[in-house]
């Protein structure tokens, strides 16, 4: 990211604008709550200054993993097979620490059939920010059930889901993961403000966003529409990010109604109580949160948890200081006797 001040007009701190951001016309469903995230995402890399070519675009297979064409074109991306994106996002991260490494899947992609490599990137703390957009509904072959639909939601069909919910981010805290959000793709701002934090984390990301499914999933009885949303959202907080960059604002609030979280880059996720006493830094908070609002059958959203201390995978491998794509041959092929004192040492 830039460290430049900001520039007045219509250009970031590169010179660049909105437009540079965006990407290829979508070919989603009109109103599909996907296109709302994309645009918050062009937005949220436009406002921090990011250069679109250190920005690596990863996705698997579904609506959402269709997404990334359609925000950030001039930057590098990878689709790759079902539920294995985050395999490729690893290797992408290790090769080159550079990189922005921005992974966008769903709830089948996630919590069905890649649910195996979602937990390991958790636990291994990948530095990388994985937006989920999920409609509780696989809209690629027409409507059924996700893992992450509540027991007892509805089809338009009439037809009842049977099978318990995955909560992507009560696993996510239980499997380690140092950046916990929960928004609304109806909530331009929110959605915003969490995406900032999560760039500047380091550390792995999660951010699941309600994301309505426009054609199979956004009817009256449905908990992944765009109603339920706005009628059962439960906020924790508001949240203003502050870059590194920038001078913090003077504040003039009752003790007790601010709370700052700094990042490991200086930048500052500033929350402000919503009638709650909580604090994002403890996780028996959040476990305790999203228990009781699931029970009231609400929509919790907001930072549910964050651990800004925490080391990332990059961090506990040691790697020299140069990443590992940026190597020269000669360094990458020191020759037999380099070999050869290796293996001596293993004797």
């Amino acid at each position: 990211m830039s460290s430049t001040a900001k520039t007045p007009g219509n250009v970031n701190q590169l010179g660049l604008a909105l437009a540079d951001y965006k990407g290829a016309r979508s070919t989603l469903c009109a109103g599909c709550g996907h296109d709302a995230i994309s645009s918050q995402i062009s937005r949220t890399f436009f406002e921090m200054g990011v250069n679109p070519y250190r920005v690596a675009k990863m996705s698997g297979i579904g609506c959402s993993s269709k997404t990334p064409a359609y925000f950030l074109g001039r930057s590098h991306g990878f689709n790759s097979v079902h539920g294995r994106m985050p395999s490729v996002a690893t290797g992408a991260v290790v090769a080159n620490r550079n990189l922005l490494c921005l992974g966008v899947s769903g709830d089948g992609d996630t919590a069905s059939i890649g649910l195996g490599q979602f937990c390991h990137m958790l636990r291994r703390n990948i530095p990388m920010v994985y937006v989920l957009e999920n409609n509780g509904v696989y809209g690629l072959t027409k409507g059924q059930f996700s893992a992450t639909s509540e027991m007892g939601a509805l089809l338009r069909s009439g037809a009842a889901n049977d099978l318990p919910a995955i909560d992507i981010c009560k696993l996510a805290i239980e499997m380690g993961c140092s950046y916990v959000a929960r928004s609304f793709a109806a909530d331009p701002r929110q959605v915003v403000a969490l995406l900032k934090g999560a760039l500047s984390h380091n550390g792995t990301a999660v951010i699941d966003i309600l994301s309505p499914c426009v054609t199979f999933n956004d009817h009256d009885e449905s908990s992944r529409s765009y109603r339920w949303g706005k009628e059962h959202e439960e906020l924790l907080h508001q949240i203003d990010f502050i870059p590194h960059f920038e001078q913090l604002p003077e504040i003039d609030y009752e003790e007790g109604e601010m709370q700052q979280v700094e990042l490991h880059d200086g930048s500052v996720i500033q929350l402000r109580k919503v009638e709650k006493d909580y604090d994002p830094t403890i996780n028996a908070h959040a476990f305790k949160m999203l228990r009781e609002t699931r029970e009231a059958h609400e929509f919790l959203t907001g930072l549910i948890y964050i651990d800004p201390s925490a080391s990332s995978f990059i961090d506990r491998l040691n790697l020299v200081d140069d990443p590992l794509a940026l190597l020269d041959e000669k360094q990458l092929r020191p020759g037999p006797e380099v070999l050869n004192q290796l293996m001596e040492e293993f004797m």
